[in-house]
């Protein structure tokens, strides 16, 4: 048995906390920034604020107080909006310790650093002295399904086999299988860049385009993350496995991914301000990331056609009809 930490208390993190309460074995605190969340959690056994329609096993604590939730605690999974990654570490630091283990379950790259979030955490925890053995979990997993106990198999990657070999163990169950990989780049990376492809195949959606355009999209989406992680140190086999090619095709065709449905609103000619605020305080990583994808590739000199538009259309209100056509005459080229 362990004692395990959730940090995040939005749809995936508590689809983690119901997927591990329902395996059985372990002592699990959920862990939530609003009080108001983590009251209700507590008085009605669900979150009725980001994934309703889901009950928490009494067996599941909650809290709104980190240093309750992290104390004991011997896995922490660290669950919390990219953007507030940072933040929230610098407020963990004081109750975490370098006996836990930390896995990071959240995708993205920070703005202006250009950061995968283990390194973001790597340097936050390096400020304030402490070390902790680190893994990433990513993989097509959308938090409903997770939550319900369909069949769903992600990745822990970490350069501790140790580490991985344990969380494999801790976490798999009979719906959640957990496969161990050694690239944390591709893993990082493939999980991250794949909600911008997935802003693109909603547009595509959006617009009317048919299955040829969105074949065509996440085809030569995975080919530009792919040339992007393999420049940062990632392996192209990574890629092309499920926090890769599974996720991004998850991302771009299903109906719960809160990337594809900005993408398809945008291509309906909606504002973009107006349809974040219409996801009632749910997270697209996919828009905050698109920036920070295109001033990694152009650090490493990678083309990056596709996560190029979407950062116009995203940043500076480019017609998302006027983003394709530009994309459909580029100078041709060998695939």
């Amino acid at each position: 048995m362990s004692r395990i930490a959730i940090m995040g208390s939005g749809a995936w993190g508590t689809a983690i906390a119901i997927s591990l309460a329902r395996r059985g074995g372990h002592e699990i605190t959920l862990w939530s920034y609003a009080a108001d969340v983590a009251d209700t959690m507590r008085d009605r056994r669900e979150n009725t604020a980001f994934l309703p329609g889901f009950r928490l096993a009494e067996s599941i604590r909650v809290t709104d107080r980190a240093a309750e939730a992290l104390d004991g605690a011997q896995i922490v999974v660290s669950v919390t909006p990219s953007e507030f990654i940072r933040a929230s570490f610098r407020s963990f630091a004081p109750h975490l310790n370098a006996s836990q283990l930390l896995v990071s379950a959240t995708k993205g790259i920070e703005d202006r650093t250009y950061l995968r979030m283990s390194e973001v955490i790597d340097e936050v925890l390096a400020q304030n002295g402490l070390h902790l053995r680190c893994g990433v979990l990513s993989g097509p997993s959308f938090a409903q399904e997770v939550a319900a106990g369909a069949p769903t198999a992600i990745t822990i990657a970490s350069t501790d086999s140790e580490l991985a070999s344990r969380v494999q163990r801790e976490v798999s169950s009979n719906s959640l299988r957990l496969y161990t990989n050694d690239d944390v780049i591709g893993v990082e990376l493939g999980g991250s860049l794949k909600n911008v492809i997935a802003i693109a195949a909603g547009i595509v959606t959006g617009l009317g385009l048919g299955y040829n355009s969105n074949a065509a999209l996440i085809t030569r989406g995975i080919a530009e993350i792919t040339r992007l992680a393999i420049a940062c140190g990632g392996r192209r086999e990574t890629l092309a496995g499920l926090s890769g090619l599974g996720d991004l095709v998850l991302t771009c065709t299903g109906s719960l991914s809160r990337n594809r449905a900005v993408g398809q609103e945008l291509g309906k000619g909606r504002d973009l301000e107006a349809i974040l605020a219409g996801l009632g305080g749910q997270v697209a990583e996919g828009v905050r990331t698109t920036s920070a994808a295109v001033g990694l590739a152009r650090r490493h000199g990678v083309e990056m056609p596709i996560a190029e538009q979407m950062e116009a259309i995203l940043m500076h209100g480019k017609s998302p009809q006027r983003a394709i056509e530009e994309l459909m005459v580029r100078p041709s080229r060998d695939e």
